[in-house]
């Protein structure tokens, strides 16, 4: 039995020796930064892992030993006990070869297999003696922070006999202010109090730049920030900034393209949104529409979802890999999606952001390549699509590369190719109210260019074509937008160039123009289906009893006299402009008019800011404020601009040849 006790002994010991350096490297931190508690802690915690270790060893070291010793022979647990005599026969075989078979390189072999290093323990024990380390230094920085304070509002009241408080709506998130006369800057919305400390101080007045006058008392003078302002309090001036609240800022990663056009290959689509607001994002949600469908038959789909919220109540960042039946999307399908983002303002702003279109394009089939993307007429059967052209011409370039195909033959495939060309030509330009050529001054007409009309004649004709409005022109009579026109005349020019070179026998050089002809039709195709918002519009319900009354009132004109201005200069304030002009008088309550003139058409803060100043100055009696304000009221009625509009005039021959001279 000493020799299955002196065996467990060297696996112990072995397992120890794996666990001693995690021990002695986890307690250097400690020793490092000289922290008692953390050394204890630290001793605590090897104590702990000794016991563990010791009783993991105790249970598992004939499984260790048997699977690192193979001349063992699963038989180690009959060192400690064996209680049959074959057993113990087995037991005296072991005992006569264990030091043979078990060495000290085995034993650290088995314990690196079996027990881990510690890793994680160690980190753990670098990471919290850094903290503590930190917060150890944070310290005397938080002291020499305190001692060097600014001495409490309350004790600074000697000299200054008012405090200002702030409290920002409870939305923001901002903290509550409360600090001697200086610059501020708060949300909008934030209630602004002056307070007296001392009530039996001589009362004075706070002046705002607004015209506002404050008398704090016993009771704190109370104003909501909705401007910026600056108020003025013992001769000193003091700004208080208002940051207004601002609506969400909505951004969509992916796709990147307004209009995303996918493979016909793609199973999924990706989308990306980031939204970000200054205090927080109350609801954001995903509006998609599937429109499935063509021509008449388009039918529509909504959905809507909500966007996750994140750790950050500012910031929505999602995305997701969309699969197409997860979309429901099919070939020919496309999906339209925006982002709609609230946030939480006592007012909430609500925005938008555009919307983005994914188009999964439907497989190439030969009806659809048929199509003349105009489905209001109907196509002979025998009429060939632009894509067969396209084939039939990169088979004939094949053939007379690898075969020997003769001369009449390849002018024989080259002209039938050039006449269905021809054919799907004209018939793509009835779309443009030709009948049978494309272009009505090209070489079909260049016989007429050589023929001369006369003078008057011929410069009527142009004069007409110049000035004129051709109502009975074949192409205006068409009911085609002109972007539409735009790329018909694109795939006819390429038709053209197509058939002349197939008629020249040059079929290699009709591939470029047929290609661009083809892409043309395909733009047609794909702009076949338009997606708009509906409009939100209900028409006002009419009032039954003022019908068939003759009642007039409010169906008065809105349209405002010839002549007259938009926008006039109240009298109070073109009185008060002249008055600045010298050093007279100004009118009565003239502080009112220019107060309300400058916070209605002066929007900058810092323009406001300064024009408010200009008027304070002026009621100070600074002369040379004068004409700061008198210029600050003209910027404010945009300096001056002339309201243009049409006047009937009549001017005759004898009129305008006086106005030009005339000849000597």
């Amino acid at each position: 039995m000493q020799e299955g006790a002196e065996i467990v002994r060297r696996v112990w010991r072995a397992a120890q020796l794996r666990r001693l350096p995690l021990w002695i490297v986890g307690a250097l931190p400690w020793l490092v930064i000289r922290s008692g508690p953390g050394l204890v802690a630290w001793s605590a915690f090897c104590a702990w892992d000794w016991a563990v270790l010791r009783r993991r060893v105790a249970i598992e070291w004939t499984s260790w030993v048997d699977g690192a010793v193979p001349e063992m022979e699963d038989s180690s647990a009959l060192l400690a006990h064996a209680p049959t005599p074959v057993a113990q026969l087995q037991q005296r075989r072991l005992l006569a070869r264990i030091d043979a078979s078990v060495s000290t390189p085995q034993l650290r072999a088995m314990a690196r297999g079996r027990i881990k290093a510690g890793a994680p323990w160690l980190l753990g024990s670098v990471l919290a003696a850094a903290g503590v380390w930190f917060a150890g230094a944070a310290a005397p920085q938080a002291s020499a922070v305190a001692q060097n304070r600014p001495k409490p509002v309350l004790a600074t009241l000697a000299t200054n006999q008012v405090i200002v408080r702030t409290a920002p709506p409870n939305y923001t998130g901002v903290a509550p202010v409360e600090t001697t006369p200086q610059d501020l800057q708060v949300p909008e919305q934030t209630l602004v109090m002056w307070c007296v400390m001392d009530p039996t101080s001589p009362e004075e007045t706070i002046e705002a730049s607004n015209g506002q006058v404050f008398k704090p008392g016993r009771e704190c003078a109370r104003w909501t920030a909705t401007e910026s302002v600056f108020w003025r309090w013992r001769g000193k001036r003091y700004t208080i900034k208002v940051i207004p609240d601002q609506p969400p800022e909505i951004t969509i990663t992916a796709p990147t393209q307004m209009v995303q056009e996918l493979l016909d290959t793609a199973t999924g689509a990706a989308m990306g949104v980031q939204i970000r607001d200054d205090y927080a994002i109350r609801q954001a949600t995903l509006h998609m529409t599937l429109a499935r469908g063509s021509g008449e038959n388009i039918r529509f789909t909504d959905r809507e979802m909500p966007l996750p919220a994140g750790p950050d109540p500012k910031q929505r960042n999602w995305s997701r890999q969309w699969t197409l039946s997860e979309l429901g999307m099919e070939p020919g399908d496309e999906l339209y999606f925006f982002v709609r983002a609230v946030d939480n303002a006592a007012r909430p702003h609500a925005v938008q952001s555009p919307t983005y279109t994914l188009r999964l394009p439907a497989p190439v089939e030969e009806a659809e390549e048929d199509t003349a993307a105009m489905p209001m007429l109907v196509k002979p059967q025998s009429l060939r699509s632009q894509r067969q052209i396209i084939i039939d011409t990169e088979q004939l370039v094949a053939d007379m590369r690898s075969t020997k195909i003769g001369a009449d033959a390849v002018r024989e495939r080259s002209e039938r190719i050039a006449a269905d060309q021809g054919a799907l030509r004209r018939r793509y330009g009835q779309f443009l109210g030709e009948e049978s050529s494309l272009f009505a001054d090209g070489e079909e007409h260049s016989e007429d260019d050589g023929h001369d009309h006369g003078g008057e004649k011929g410069g009527t004709q142009d004069i007409l074509h110049t000035y004129g409005h051709a109502h009975d022109e074949a192409e205006n009579a068409t009911l085609y937008d002109e972007d539409t026109k735009k790329v018909l005349r694109r795939a006819l020019t390429a038709m053209w160039d197509a058939e002349k070179a197939l008629r020249a026998l040059s079929p290699k050089v009709a591939l470029p123009p047929e290609h661009k002809a083809l892409d043309a039709i395909k733009e047609l195709q794909q702009a076949e289906r338009v997606y708009l918002h509906k409009t939100a519009f209900t028409p006002p319900p009419i009032k039954e009893e003022k019908r068939m009354t003759g009642d007039m009132d409010g169906t008065a004109s809105y349209r405002r006299a010839q002549g007259g201005s938009e926008e006039r200069v109240p009298e109070d304030v073109r009185l008060l402009v002249q008055a600045l002009s010298s050093d007279g008088p100004l009118p009565a309550l003239w502080t009112r008019s220019a107060h309300d003139w400058v916070r209605t058409h002066i929007k900058d803060d810092e323009q406001r800011l300064a024009a408010q100043g200009a008027i304070q100055d002026v009621a100070d009696g600074r002369a040379a404020s004068r004409p700061v304000l008198r210029a600050w009221l003209r910027a404010g009625a945009g300096q001056g601009k002339v309201l243009l509009q049409a006047q009937s005039k009549v001017e005759t021959p004898f009129v305008r040849a006086w106005r030009e001279g005339a000849p000597k």
